[in-house]
């Protein structure tokens, strides 16, 4: 199965799939985009020879449209991207193009904690300040409003104990960092089913 990772940051979660003893034999990362041309990810994917792309929603000299990103992927024969920390909202255009291909890792227990401005460190402050015991991670598919797709897995943590947000984001990048391969793994080996609205993770 081919991938496409999107990211913004420093690229641990791309760093996780990558170095998945249990996907190396399941997944080939072709692709690694982001929306900031100095992204320090980029330098994890250009030490495993993998392609880099700017994307962005203007055009510029720097980067791609998602216009021109979409037959790339076409051509790299792209069946799942995953959003890894990629902080810009997707054109619905695009995502109608991989509907159901299109996965993004949050760092919360969603519905809570999600939507518009909820990312990085902006959700921990929000599950710090609402003085909540458990947070953690939850991988869904993608839609056209923020973190409002089908959950596929989730796991949780406990938080009770914490003096500060971020422990918290340190303690949930530690699950980001299991739950991403493993839900990669299954819907590489297509364990993955939605039955009435549910999406359900066969053994």
């Amino acid at each position: 199965m081919n991938l496409a990772v999107f990211v913004s940051g420093r690229g641990s979660n791309l760093k996780a799939l990558i170095d998945a003893e249990e996907l190396k034999s399941l997944i080939n990362i072709v692709a690694v985009v982001s929306n900031k041309s100095d992204c320090l990810a980029f330098e994890i994917a250009k030490k495993k020879s993998i392609d880099c792309f700017t994307v962005s929603n203007e055009v510029s000299s720097n980067s791609l449209l998602f216009t021109d990103l979409l037959e790339i992927f076409l051509e790299k024969k792209i069946s799942l991207i995953v959003l890894a920390g990629f902080l810009k909202l997707i054109p619905a255009e695009f995502i109608s193009s991989f509907e159901g291909k299109i996965i993004n890792i949050h760092p919360a227990l969603l519905p809570s904690f999600g939507g518009k401005g909820m990312f990085g460190m902006n959700v921990h402050k929000a599950v710090f300040n609402s003085s909540a015991k458990i947070s953690g991670a939850t991988v869904h598919f993608v839609d056209s409003i923020y973190d409002n797709g089908l959950i596929i897995s989730q796991e949780a943590v406990d938080i009770s104990d914490v003096d500060s947000y971020e422990e918290i984001a340190e303690r949930v990048l530690n699950i980001e960092h299991k739950l991403l391969p493993f839900t990669v793994k299954k819907i590489a080996e297509n364990k993955i089913v939605i039955i009435n609205k549910r999406v359900k993770i066969l053994d």
